[in-house]
């Protein structure tokens, strides 16, 4: 096999090729206290989107994002826009009923429909590709959950096939297809909205952590530097909210983390969406870089946190890759982290039932740029005072006795569980054990501590007591941060926040 990273020194901050691949243009931090009808917080898909069907419509939109424009969930997709979400239709129809999961379909469909119109008609290069999407599985185990999946398809008039091969060069046990679905840039296509966001009159903050907000007539998102932006509506979709005091969202979702490869391979890819029904998950799908053809391998999710070192996940990726089309070079690869609800649905609209003007939109499954449009067109349409027939599928404050309980119980018990085991661990290991570039946990004057030691040898140590609800973090060996196991919240090996629910960073040790 061609000389892979997993060979060589593994890179040490996984980058994604769409931002590798684009200039994002870059904006100023709030230095002052500013007035807008609309404050979103979030510079991804939800709240670019958002912001470009506002200011559309005349809306004075300000938008803040911690860091940069969408160098976060969005910036790391595998940019499938479909409504083809895994086996899940039959699943809706079990636990929520046919008319919501026709209603799931629908606003997919037309979050769909709308990313292909717009494309269209303002011409943006974005490399829009029409390709079908399968669920295929090879193991006859899985053949009786896709033809249930089928015969949802059929009680919600969702167009679909089942088929007894692929164009894959492997062969499959069974699939089944939804036609005309497509894949595109997901950042070209959002620097188009950013733009014109700008052209009217829409403010936009870069480098801007929002940590609280107010919730009166007028209601303000606060800045970590104590600027106020402050609005007559707000959108938070900030992939999880950072403010969390109403819902309790972080004991409402779990997180979990994915990887991808974009692998230039031996074998000519036939086209097509893939993924495949069993565990581990494998995704595949093809991009164009400086014309030549990528596969983007994805998948291996598992709880953040949790399970084993997470580079074994991209070897695991690197060997089905180099077993179905072989491999020439792996020049990109990337992981993710995604929140999923207890009922699998996204949590979109008013965040409680008190505040009509403070809305939220997260908990988008491995399923981002279809469920973060429908949320952009949701919200918009609330905002601008239009109805919309969603609003009781995807209200945040909703409650399924089954499965949002057993979900519940579930994964509370689970956080129990590694809160106990973190805090019993016993920890022989010390930082000057510790070989460049690698990190570990470690003993620190008799306590729990973490450890990394850079290429240059110099050691970055940080209590690892996540400052968000205090279980013990451990160390991501794939991405060089430190993950919390309870509710997904991640950090750097200096101690910043990289993903929430966590808002305050961890404490260095000297």
């Amino acid at each position: 096999m061609t000389k892979s990273y997993s060979q060589g020194r593994m890179p040490q901050y996984p980058k994604a090729y769409w931002l590798d691949s684009v200039s994002i243009p870059s904006f100023p931090s709030l230095t002052e206290d500013v007035d807008v009808d609309v404050a979103i917080v979030g510079g991804g898909i939800t709240g670019i989107t958002s912001a470009y069907l506002l200011s559309q419509k005349g809306v004075k939109v300000g938008l803040i994002e911690s860091g940069r424009l969408l160098n976060g969930t969005t910036g790391s997709t595998t940019a499938k826009v479909t409504a083809q979400h895994g086996l899940i239709y039959d699943e809706l129809i079990t636990t929520l009923g046919e008319e919501k999961a026709k209603l799931y379909y629908e606003s997919n469909k037309q979050a769909m429909d709308f990313v292909k119109s717009v494309v269209k008609e303002q011409q943006i290069d974005c490399e829009l590709q029409e390709e079908d999407a399968y669920i295929y599985t090879q193991s006859a185990d899985y053949i009786q959950q896709l033809t249930n999946e089928i015969n949802a398809y059929e009680k919600l008039g969702i167009p679909g096939e089942f088929v007894s091969s692929t164009p894959l060069p492997f062969p499959v046990n069974g699939a089944v297809i939804m036609k005309n679905q497509a894949q595109f840039h997901p950042l070209k296509y959002l620097i188009y909205f950013i733009n014109k966001i700008t052209e009217n009159g829409g403010l936009i903050f870069e480098q801007t952590p929002a940590v609280d907000i107010t919730t009166g007539p007028r209601a303000q998102v606060i800045a970590k530097n104590g600027n106020k932006l402050s609005c007559n509506h707000m959108i938070i979709a900030t992939h999880f909210p950072f403010e969390d005091k109403l819902g309790f969202f972080f004991a409402r979702m779990h997180a979990d983390r994915s990887y991808v490869l974009a692998v230039k391979t031996k074998q000519e890819f036939p086209g097509g969406m893939y993924i495949n029904a069993e565990q581990p998950t494998r995704s595949l799908r093809y991009t164009m870089i400086n014309g030549e053809k990528l596969v983007l391998f994805g998948g291996d999710h598992h709880k953040t946190g949790q399970g084993i070192d997470t580079f074994k996940h991209y070897e695991a990726l690197e060997a089905f890759a180099d077993s179905t089309f072989g491999i020439e070079k792996i020049p990109y690869r990337w992981s993710a982290q995604d929140l999923t609800t207890s009922d699998k649905v996204p949590y979109i609209g008013k965040m409680t039932d008190q505040y009509n003007h403070i809305f939220l939109a997260t908990g988008y499954r491995k399923w981002g740029m279809t469920n973060g449009t429908v949320a952009a067109l949701m919200l918009s349409d609330m905002i601008l005072g239009k109805e919309t027939p969603y609003e009781e599928l995807y209200r945040p404050y909703r409650f399924h006795a089954d499965p949002d309980l057993k979900q519940l119980v579930t994964d509370n018990l689970d956080v129990a569980k590694h809160l106990i085991k973190g805090k019993l661990e016993l920890v022989k290991r010390q930082p000057e054990d510790l070989a460049n570039d690698e990190g570990a946990v470690v003993s620190v004057n008799g306590k729990r501590a973490g450890a990394y030691r850079d290429e240059q040898g110099n050691l970055h140590i940080v209590d690892t007591t996540c400052t968000h609800m205090g279980c013990e973090l451990e160390w991501n060996n794939g991405d060089r941060s430190w993950d919390c196991p309870c509710h997904g919240s991640r950090f750097s090996v200096d101690g910043d926040v990289l993903e929430g629910p966590a808002e305050y960073p961890l404490q260095k040790l000297d």
